[in-house]
C-alpha cells in the first residue's frame, strides 16, 4: 500500500519499482486507498463500505504486505493511517494480526522518512503486525532518485530490496513453522 494518492508519487513509483523487481518472484499488487472512506466505527463489521470490505479481503489473502509512505508533518500520511485503523479492527484479531509488513518512506527532503517509519512501526506493533526486520528503507532526496516513474538510485533500490528479501524470507520461515504444527 501507498500512503500518498498524488499521480506520479515517490511512493507509488518505489513500489511499482519493486513489482517489476520481483517478478516472477512474488505478486506485488499495489492497493487503491482513494475510495477508503473515514474510519467510523458506527460502520464496523458487516456494516462497513464495499472498498473497505474489498481492502480487508485483499490484506487478508496477502501473505505479507509493503508499505511505502511520504512522511507528511513528521508522521504517517492521513490516508495511510486511515486505511490501517480500518484494517485493525476488530482489534487484536484484525487481517493485520501476526501479518508480516515491509515498511518504507519517501521524502523530498535530504533527511526525511524516519519519523514516518518509526510511526508505521508504532501503529503497526499495536494491531500486532510483524514489522519485518530489515535495515530502514528511508528514501530521501526522492525526486533525485526516481525517473520515469521508476527507482533508479542503486543505493536506494538495494535497500528497498532487501526489505523485500527479507519479507519473503520471513513468509517462508512462518509457512514452515505453521506447517510443522
Amino acid at each position: 500500500m501507498s500512503g500518498s494518492l498524488r499521480r506520479g508519487s515517490y511512493s507509488n513509483a518505489v513500489l511499482e519499482t519493486l513489482r517489476d523487481k520481483f517478478t516472477g518472484r512474488a505478486e506485488l499488487t499495489i492497493g487503491d486507498l482513494a475510495p477508503i472512506p473515514p474510519y467510523n466505527q458506527d460502520f464496523e463489521g458487516d456494516r462497513r463500505p464495499p472498498p473497505v470490505k474489498a481492502l480487508l479481503a485483499a490484506i487478508a489473502d496477502a501473505d505479507g504486505l509493503v508499505l511505502c509512505a511520504p512522511e507528511f508533518n513528521h508522521s504517517i500520511p492521513g490516508v495511510l493511517k486511515n486505511a490501517l485503523d480500518w484494517a485493525s479492527r476488530p482489534a487484536f484479531t484484525s487481517v493485520m494480526a501476526y501479518k508480516p509488513v515491509a515498511i518504507m518512506a519517501t521524502s523530498r527532503g535530504p533527511l526525511g522518512g524516519a519519523r514516518c517509519l518509526e510511526h508505521m512501526r508504532v501503529a503497526l506493533d499495536s494491531m500486532l503486525a510483524r514489522v519485518t526486520l530489515a535495515r530502514e528503507v528511508t528514501i530521501t532526496s526522492s525526486a533525485d532518485k526516481i525517473r520515469d516513474g521508476r527507482l533508479v538510485d542503486e543505493v536506494s533500490l538495494g535497500f528497498a530490496c532487501a526489505a523485500i528479501e527479507a519479507l519473503l524470507r520471513e513468509i517462508r520461515l512462518w509457512r514452515r513453522a505453521d506447517g510443522a504444527q
